[in-house]
């Protein structure tokens, strides 16, 4: 399968955006990145350090800073930052050259699966399934506007994700 634009794989934190991007890069043998790593080393500093001590707007406009950069070359899987749906630029980059796969999961698997991290600073001080269920509902209508293909991930190997995904591009 050859492919000369980028799988943009977007979704809430904890789907398993990083997990099924290296694996489906892996697949169709193409290049992966991963959005938030690409911020940490454009910014020399981790995304919940950036938040703390720039704020979320700030982090938002490295955000759409490192799409625009990322977007020039195609042919690569990119894991989309959570949060990087939230602005109306971003998504038409994204769309501009680009497939966005939405990756969905419930929150109680959401919860499951980043419960541990301190790594997620919109989380922070709120590392619960009510407040995920209420940040997703929030997000979820944007998501879904903008996503070309949408996959679920609950209960799932990684490995029939992303036939799933690849299957879905092929039709």
């Amino acid at each position: 399968m050859n492919i000369d634009y980028n799988i943009m794989l977007i979704g809430f934190m904890g789907v398993g955006k990083t997990t099924v991007s290296r694996e489906l890069a892996k697949s169709l043998g193409m290049q992966e990145i991963d959005m938030d790593s690409y911020i940490v080393e454009h910014e020399n500093m981790k995304i919940a350090d950036i938040f703390s001590e720039y704020g979320e707007y700030y982090f938002r406009n490295v955000e759409t800073d490192c799409l625009i950069e990322i977007q020039k070359r195609k042919g690569r899987i990119v894991s989309c930052g959570g949060g990087v749906v939230l602005r109306d630029e971003n998504i038409m980059y994204m769309k501009d050259g680009g497939v966005i796969v939405l990756l969905t999961a419930t929150p109680q698997t959401v919860y499951d699966r980043v419960k541990y991290s301190t790594e997620r600073p919109i989380l922070n001080g709120n590392m619960n399934v009510e407040y995920i269920t209420e940040l997703m509902a929030k997000r979820s209508e944007r998501y879904e506007k903008v996503a070309d293909l949408v996959v679920t991930t609950d209960d799932r190997e990684v490995s029939d994700i992303v036939s799933e995904i690849i299957e879905k591009l092929k039709a």
